[in-house]
């Protein structure tokens, strides 16, 4: 049999603004764009967040 391999393209990647739970033992994180409040709380852990960046695939609008 034979299997052909499809070549893929990347996916293009950009550097995001997102917020990331300041719990060590909490590993969630979401981008800015999707927050409503400015300074958001962690919906898993209820603890602050804080701002960053992030390589993240854009996202088409």
């Amino acid at each position: 049999m034979y299997y052909s391999k499809k070549n893929v393209e990347p996916t293009p990647e950009e550097q995001t603004a997102i917020w990331t739970c300041s719990n060590d033992s909490c590993s969630c994180w979401m981008r800015n764009d999707f927050s409503f409040l400015e300074e958001p709380h962690c919906p898993i852990c209820k603890s602050e967040m804080s701002q960053g960046t992030k390589l993240l695939p854009v996202l088409k609008s």
